[in-house]
């Protein structure tokens, strides 16, 4: 019997709609999205300016090309490149993404929605300032909080009852999607256009998650959002050009997303596209840890102080037992050597032992000349991780969404400290209170990384004033960050 392809062009699929008409028509009312979104800006380029003490970090930034200046292009925030916008994206997110210590959002899939700012930020800039050049009117920052909202919201519903990682595609797919969709809708792409630019994030090549787990674990993880929102960039400049995209690209039978990389599945979704993610974005105030390990962080350092006053230290530690979540388990938990800066920063028993030890946890601690430290994996040699099916269960509560660690600490006596529990880290929704005045402590330290304090003035100024922010132009914004 004779078969054939049909080849009648279907509609587009609903995923690839929906997400165009939220980027397209939604308007965002509520006020706590848009505070939420301006801290996450400060804390977001705040983590960029710290990204630039690392070598490792730097060598990668500045144009494909040595000495290429673009005119009228995006200003890379803390040095003195101006790029063509994929080029500007590329080198901002790197330095969003390097320390591991911008927000978070835990779900079936994890990942850090702030990633988006760096294809939100460098194509705002570069449209501000080609239309400050021609006369015209530029981008506010406000403008900019939107489109961080709507990314937070596109990258945050994805994630929700979608486990990217259960297939081995790494999160940053997420970024890629939604840096498209807020970008083409930036640079006035149409429905049908934002719809062909998503197809193509979707058919285009994902990262798997090799570089983030056991023996492979590396510093690519620290650059590969970078990668995604500048790749989403060039995809929507691409569908900007008019050219095509395919529409059943998630659903067509053996080809499409769904059967090619999520073994059949389709997606799910629980909840419709709000502003329900920025609002409860997890933020990493006090340690540049993987957010897993927040908690368990918190109560190690608590547990140092207690040992102190003691008289003990960590040399009178038997055995560390944690309770813990799944998640946490299945990406941190990790025996045997570890082999660089991002192995350790992806290691609970790591980020455990270092405060435990020195009563901190920095993200030059992760460094190899405090790694040589031969306490560190004797500790860790007696630390273990045991999931709690509760803590599991409340990891993924839309209402509770903890990120829950007991600690218990046996001494070499026998003493046995009580556990001490941790159900939310001090960036949760649940401690905004007591964060926000940590979270722009932070800032500010940042900032005095990179600038004098007339500048430093400057930019707290307006960065801490919702209103003066959200009014002033996006290029005059990035200017304050560069020389």
């Amino acid at each position: 019997m004779a078969t054939f392809n049909n080849n009648e062009r279907p509609a587009p699929d609903g995923v690839l709609v929906d997400i165009a008409d939220y980027v397209l028509n939604y308007r965002v009312e509520s006020s706590l999205a848009y505070e939420t979104a301006r801290n996450c800006l400060i804390d977001t380029m705040g983590c960029g300016m710290e990204a630039l003490e690392y070598p490792a970090c730097t060598k990668l930034l500045g144009p494909v090309v040595p000495g290429t200046t673009v005119p009228n292009g995006a200003r890379v925030p803390g040095t003195p490149y101006q790029l063509d916008p994929i080029q500007a994206a590329f080198n901002f997110g790197t330095m969003i993404r390097w320390l591991d210590f911008n927000d978070c959002w835990l779900a079936a899939e994890w990942g850090h929605p702030s990633d988006n700012l760096g294809g939100i930020l460098a194509v705002a800039d570069w449209l501000s300032r080609t239309a400050v050049a021609a006369g015209k009117a530029p981008l506010t920052m406000r403008d900019v909080l939107t489109a961080m909202i709507k990314a937070h919201e596109i990258q945050g519903c994805l994630a929700l009852e979608n486990a990217f990682n259960k297939v081995g595609i790494d999160h940053v797919i997420l970024v890629k999607v939604a840096s498209t969709a807020v970008v083409a809708g930036m640079l006035g792409l149409d429905r049908d256009e934002i719809v062909n630019a998503l197809s193509l994030a979707f058919v285009d090549g994902q990262a798997l998650r090799t570089y983030r787990h056991a023996p492979n674990a590396g510093s690519r993880k620290s650059w590969a959002a970078g990668d995604a929102t500048s790749r989403a960039v060039r995809l929507a400049l691409i569908a900007r050009t008019g050219e095509m995209g395919y529409p059943s690209a998630l659903s067509a039978k053996t080809w499409g997303f769904y059967d090619a990389s999520f073994r059949g599945q389709s997606f799910k979704f629980q909840r419709p596209y709000g502003s329900y993610v920025m609002e409860h974005v997890l933020f990493k105030i006090s340690y540049p840890a993987e957010f897993h390990s927040q908690t368990a962080v918190e109560a190690a350092m608590t547990l140092h102080d207690q040992l102190k006053t003691m008289g003990r230290s960590s040399e009178d530690i038997a055995s560390i037992r944690i309770r813990t979540h799944e998640a946490c388990i299945r990406i941190i938990d990790k025996r045997g050597p570890l082999h660089n800066p991002a192995d350790r920063d992806h290691t609970i028993q790591y980020m455990v032992a270092v405060p435990f030890i020195f009563g901190r946890l920095t993200a030059a601690d992760y460094e190899d000349d405090v790694a040589a430290d031969p306490r560190i994996d004797a500790l860790r040699d007696k630390i273990e991780c045991v999931e709690d099916p509760a803590f599991t269960r409340d990891y993924h509560d839309p209402e509770k969404r903890s990120i829950a660690n007991g600690m218990t600490v046996t001494l070499r006596d026998g003493t046995v400290l009580p556990e001490l529990l941790v159900e939310y880290p001090i960036g949760h929704k649940r401690r905004r209170t007591d964060g926000i005045p940590l979270l722009e402590a932070k800032f500010r330290t940042n900032l005095a990384r990179r600038f004098v304090e007339k500048r430093q003035r400057q930019i707290l100024d307006v960065s801490l004033d919702q209103a003066k922010l959200e009014a002033m132009s996006v290029n005059d914004y990035v200017d304050l960050y560069c020389n």
